[in-house]
């Protein structure tokens, strides 16, 4: 990958958790006794009233958010992706989405990122849980400077949001001034020959192969998907359209997650040929972060595989 400077989404959760609160009195933080992983220190150390550590009780800290929503409240529940969808799921699904209440769900250590912790922290189908639930917003930003936006976006937006951010460093694409819309992909780079769709740290993956493609004389247009849920339907369509061919990446399982979210658009259309790059089904291990890319064939050198054999 191309040198940039490194950052977790976390940071940017953390940081912009801050302002928000700052700015909101209403805005508060659900921790799950994890607030040194997920970046609420700060949150704590200076707006310690519109803080609530309910220990390690992921489904009592839905039940709290719940009530504080009915109360006006603004809550964020925060633990780690693989527990803050799979424990929660049945208090998620009854007693937020179901009655509509205004709840962000803000989750650390998505997808393959808690690498050494092993495959118990390693969430690869949270976002394909939660997709399915209505009412569900699924967001997992790119970058610092989108997950700062997207967080701010999804405290001011009514309803159910689920956040997904990175325990590891991923490299800064996009520049303090971006812009974002929860449901509107960003293209990050067009291209007539093939289209790559990706999500949270696969972006720059999808970036470094549409180089990569440039230089065998294959044109791909690159987009930020960072909301699976609702999906930006408009852009697959314009993907299949314009190019045909489109690859789909993801640090998720490849069910139910963004692959499959544009598989249905181009399902319908019946117009493009798809592949699905991701989770190949299999729990993860206990091993660093690129290994763990690698052994699903989450890299630049399948990406660009894939699409070359699209343009056969």
């Amino acid at each position: 990958m191309s040198e940039k400077k490194m950052i977790a989404t976390r940071d940017g959760f953390g940081k912009e958790i801050v302002e928000l609160g700052k700015e909101n009195p209403n805005i508060l933080v659900v921790d799950i006794d994890i607030g040194k992983s997920c970046k609420t220190g700060e949150f704590r150390k200076e707006l310690p009233g519109q803080y609530i550590n309910v220990g390690i009780a992921e489904q009592n800290g839905a039940g709290v958010a719940a009530g504080l929503a009915t109360c006006g409240k603004i809550p964020f529940v925060v633990t780690y992706a693989v527990f803050g969808s799979l424990r929660m799921c049945e208090m998620i699904r009854q007693e937020i989405c179901y009655p509509n209440l205004n709840v962000k769900i803000a989750c650390s250590h998505g997808g393959v990122t808690p690498a050494n912790d092993g495959a118990s922290h390693q969430a690869i189908e949270d976002m394909g849980v939660l997709r399915t639930i209505p009412n569900m917003t699924v967001i997992m930003p790119a970058d610092y400077n989108s997950a700062r936006k997207l967080v701010r976006q999804a405290a001011e937006v009514y309803g159910p949001v689920y956040l997904r951010f990175t325990r590891d460093a991923v490299p800064q694409i996009y520049g303090e001034d971006a812009k974002f819309e929860i449901g509107k992909a960003n293209m990050l780079r067009d291209g007539r020959d093939v289209a790559i769709i990706a999500n949270g740290d696969t972006v720059c993956i999808a970036l470094e192969a549409a180089k990569a493609l440039e230089a065998k004389g294959i044109s791909a247009r690159v987009l930020d998907m960072h909301t699976i849920k609702p999906l930006d339907i408009d852009a697959v369509n314009a993907c299949i359209e314009d190019t045909g061919r489109i690859i789909t990446v993801e640090d998720h399982n490849i069910l139910n997650g963004l692959g499959s979210a544009v598989a249905d658009v181009v399902a319908e259309s019946g117009k493009a040929v798809l592949r699905r790059v991701g989770v190949q089904d299999q729990f993860g291990q206990s091993a660093p972060y690129e290994r763990l890319l690698e052994m699903n064939g989450i890299t630049v050198d399948n990406i660009v595989k894939q699409a070359v054999e699209l343009r056969k």
